[in-house]
C-alpha cells in the first residue's frame, strides 16, 4: 500500500515543482518533504522526479505516479468526509469567480449538500479581484477563483489553465483589423490580459461590449459583436477558439485557485476539500 502522507509531499512537490514551496505548503520541513518522496520512490522502484540545482521536473513514471496519487488522496478525502458529514455544521459564505459558475461546480456543491446538510452555504458570485477583496475583508470563508501565476502565497491552484480567443464559430478577422473586445467591467483578468496583450504588440482595438455577467459576453460573442479572452478549459457553450490566421497575440497562462479567509472554519474545510476531490470538474459543462 502506498502510504498518502508520502503522496501528499509527492503531489506537492509535482504541482508546484519545488521541495522548499511544498514543504511551506505542507507545514514540514524540507528535509522531510524530500524523504518523503524519497520513501515513496523506493517503495515504487523508479525515480519519479528529475532534480538539480535550479529545477524539478516529473519523469514518465512520476507523471503516472501523479494521476494515481490525485485518485488514492480523493479517496481518502471523501472517507474523511462522508464520516465528518454528521457533526459538520454552521455556515460557510463562498466566493466563486462568474466563469466558474458554468462548470461541473453547481453538481460539486450539490453533493456538498447532501452529504452536509447542516451546514448553511451562503454563494457569492463576483470577479477575481472584488472576491479577493471580500475575502482579505473578512467577508467570504472560502473562495475559488482565478488569478495570474505568480510568486507562491500559500494558496491551493486547484487547475493550470490559459487564456484564449474564444468567438462565434465562422467569426472573421483581418490580421491588420482592429479588435473588437468583448469583456466583464475592469478590474478583470481576462480584460487586461486581453488589451495588454493587443497593445504590446501595437494591434488596434475598441471594446464592443462590457458586461458583468458571463451569459451577456457570450451571447454578444454569439452575435459575432467580437472576441473574449477567456480560459481555455471553461470556453462557454457554442463558442469557439478564433483561428490563428487572425493573427491575435498569444494571452498567456492562468491559475484557479482555492483560498481561505481569515478563519479556517471546519465547515470551510469540509468544502475545500469537496472541491479539491472534484477539481477534475471545473471545466465547461458541455
Amino acid at each position: 500500500m502506498l502510504d498518502p502522507v508520502l503522496l501528499r509531499s509527492f503531489t506537492a512537490v509535482a504541482r508546484v515543482r519545488s521541495f522548499t514551496r511544498a514543504a511551506a505548503l505542507l507545514g514540514l520541513g524540507q528535509s522531510t518533504v524530500s524523504q518523503h518522496v524519497r520513501r515513496l520512490e523506493e517503495a515504487v522502484g523508479r525515480p519519479l522526479l528529475d532534480r538539480d540545482t535550479h529545477s524539478v521536473s516529473l519523469t514518465a513514471d512520476g507523471e503516472a505516479m501523479e494521476k494515481f496519487a490525485a485518485t488514492i488522496l480523493a479517496a481518502g478525502e471523501r472517507a474523511m468526509a462522508h464520516f465528518q458529514a454528521s457533526r459538520v455544521h454552521g455556515r460557510v459564505r463562498f466566493g466563486v469567480s462568474e466563469d466558474l459558475v458554468m462548470t461541473r461546480l453547481p453538481a460539486i456543491l450539490a453533493d456538498f449538500r447532501h452529504r452536509h446538510p447542516q451546514v448553511d452555504l451562503e454563494l457569492t458570485v463576483g470577479l477575481a479581484d472584488d472576491l479577493e477583496r471580500r475575502l482579505e475583508a473578512g467577508e467570504l470563508d472560502l473562495m475559488v477563483a482565478k488569478r495570474l501565476p505568480g510568486p507562491d502565497d500559500g494558496r491551493s491552484v486547484v487547475r493550470r489553465d490559459r487564456f484564449v480567443w474564444v468567438g462565434a464559430p465562422g467569426f472573421r478577422l483581418g490580421t491588420g483589423d482592429p479588435v473588437p473586445l468583448l469583456g466583464y467591467p475592469p478590474p478583470s483578468l481576462s480584460r487586461s490580459a486581453a488589451i495588454g496583450a493587443l497593445e504590446a504588440i501595437g494591434r488596434p482595438w475598441r471594446m464592443a461590449c462590457t458586461s458583468g455577467s458571463l451569459s451577456g459576453l457570450r451571447a454578444a460573442a454569439l452575435a459575432g459583436l467580437g472576441v473574449i479572452a477567456h480560459a481555455a478549459t471553461l470556453v462557454p457553450d457554442g463558442l469557439v477558439e478564433v483561428p490563428a490566421r487572425a493573427g491575435l497575440p498569444a494571452l498567456g497562462p492562468v491559475e484557479v485557485v482555492l483560498a481561505h479567509g481569515r478563519r479556517r472554519t471546519e465547515q470551510a474545510q469540509a468544502l475545500a476539500r469537496s472541491i479539491r476531490t472534484g477539481s477534475a470538474d471545473l471545466r465547461s459543462d458541455p
